[in-house]
């Protein structure tokens, strides 16, 4: 196996899963890992660079070997692509998990049976789709920073930088468009 063969080259040989698969697989991994170390150190910190190196290795061999990457020749855009995708499960992971820590510290500062425990309350099957009517109804752009706010778990920051606006600008959007929701929700609960 030439260590100089191109990126293509080293795409086919580990799809093979020929008697050169191991040496293309090592190969890969001495070609990018280091600038996928790089990025974790910029985007999650030194302690997670290398656990950012395994996953992202891991998951760009599932995909040669499954026939997923379907441009061979862009195999670094293909890394960088995953590198980014995994930077951002992992920074979600650490939010929630965050966020679920201070919920039971509160929670452990409350004395058992008290009034101020925030209750669960679970919706309903029509105010489910009562909500997912008024979600329909919004402008397309509130919606968007709901649905990426909300269900994608993203900060105002990466909102922003992926639909051309200020952070400030999302979360003016964000509470415009809770409020709308919100009217239209009780809107629907008086009739």
């Amino acid at each position: 196996m030439d260590p100089h063969c191109s990126d293509a080259e080293l795409v086919r040989h580990i799809a093979a899963a020929g008697n050169e698969t191991a040496r293309a697989e090592a190969l890969l991994y001495q070609r990018f890992a280091a600038r996928i170390e790089l990025y974790g150190r910029r985007h999650l910190g030194v302690s997670a660079a290398q656990d950012l190196v395994q996953q992202v290795i891991l998951r760009v061999l599932v995909a040669i070997r499954a026939g997923r990457l379907r441009a061979p020749e862009a195999l670094a855009s293909f890394v960088l692509g995953t590198c980014r995708n995994v930077s951002w499960d992992t920074q979600r992971a650490e939010r929630r998990q965050g966020a679920l820590a201070l919920e039971e510290e509160l929670r452990a500062q409350l004395p058992e049976g008290s009034a101020d425990a925030p209750e669960q309350r679970w919706l309903g099957q029509s105010e489910v789709v009562s909500l997912f009517r008024c979600l329909g109804g919004l402008p397309e752009r509130e919606a968007s920073v709901l649905r990426m706010s909300f269900w994608e778990d993203q900060s105002a920051e990466e909102i922003g930088a992926r639909v051309g606006t200020s952070a400030g600008n999302v979360r003016v959007i964000r509470h415009r468009a809770l409020a709308k929701l919100q009217n239209c929700m009780h809107a629907g609960e008086a009739s």
